[in-house]
């Protein structure tokens, strides 16, 4: 048989952490699932990775691996089992769909039973999942519905959001995820956050940038306008000259946190199209007070 090289498969050093291990499998896990890529060989895949974590993440099984794999041995090669392995050793060696190479090293599933007889409780494995929030959720914290689909049907699940959470935060459901063996509690269910685009906001971190339209005389003159923040509507003071692109700020406006972030306010000014004869003359009157003003100079 084939010698596999677990921690090839997962993309770290044989010296990774369990925190490295851990979160290679749950990139390659979200990147391979069968429900979400649908291209040739994503599935194999999937049971790669799946297989190499089981092993990995796992002191013991790892160090069993590690003393094959000491011996030379390296992905593709041909493969012997040492006389010893894959005799009973791990009672509890999974209840996934593993290789041949597996199972020579670490015997069968105890599902089915095992040279030491009943399985001993497991915890289910975790699931990965995304939830889309609108930023104005992402400010305010709140609740919102996730509908998953899965083997036993249709679970809809009303997930707690903190407020000021980013995208790319995991919120982590309790004993949402697989079921547990022999009586193991379930495992966890991690939901990735991602942030819908809004129409009057971009989000940089903790930051959030609105563009606000100005008229020629507010730029030029000075004004106070209102300005939509997540939070409501705050006055604020236009500097008189003020340019397109010019970005204000008001300070704590953000999404909340320690420290909370600020909202940058984007200047961008906004000439009025005339479409009568007296606003064409005000133009023609405003060309003559600058006639030397060059502003491309």
């Amino acid at each position: 048989m084939e010698f596999k090289d677990y921690y090839e498969i997962l993309g770290v050093k044989p010296d990774a952490s369990e925190a490295e291990i851990k979160a290679a499998y749950r990139k390659l896990a979200r990147q391979f699932h069968p429900d979400k890529n649908k291209e040739p060989g994503a599935e194999e895949r999937f049971k790669a990775v799946n297989e190499a974590n089981e092993v990995l993440r796992d002191k013991a099984k790892r160090q069993s691996y590690d003393q094959i794999r000491a011996g030379g041995y390296r992905g593709g090669e041909q493969f012997r089992p040492p006389p010893g392995f894959g005799q009973g050793g791990f009672g509890d060696a999974g209840d996934g769909d593993f290789s041949d190479f597996f199972e020579s090293l670490f015997g069968r599933a105890a599902a089915g039973g095992g040279p030491r007889g009943q399985p001993r409780p497991r915890q289910g494995r975790d699931v990965q999942a995304q939830v889309q929030i609108d930023l104005q959720t992402a400010f305010d914290g709140g609740r919102t519905r996730l509908v998953l689909q899965g083997g036993g049907g249709e679970r809809v699940l009303e997930v707690k959001i903190p407020a000021g959470i980013q995208p790319g935060q995991v919120i982590r459901l309790a004993g949402q995820g697989q079921p547990g063996m022999a009586g193991g509690p379930n495992g966890d269910l991690l939901l990735e956050v991602g942030i819908r685009d809004d129409a009057r906001f971009k989000l940089d971190g903790r930051n959030v940038l609105h563009v606000l339209p100005l008229a020629p005389w507010e730029a030029a003159l000075g004004a106070t306008v209102a300005v939509p923040t997540l939070a409501g509507a705050v006055d604020m003071r236009i500097p008189a000259g003020s340019q397109s692109g010019r970005r204000l700020r008001l300070k704590g406006r953000g999404l909340p946190g320690h420290p909370a972030g600020d909202q940058l306010v984007e200047l961008s000014i906004r000439a009025p199209v005339p479409d009568s004869d007296a606003q064409r003359d005000a133009y023609e009157a405003l060309r003559k007070q600058f006639e030397d003003y060059d502003p491309r100079a």
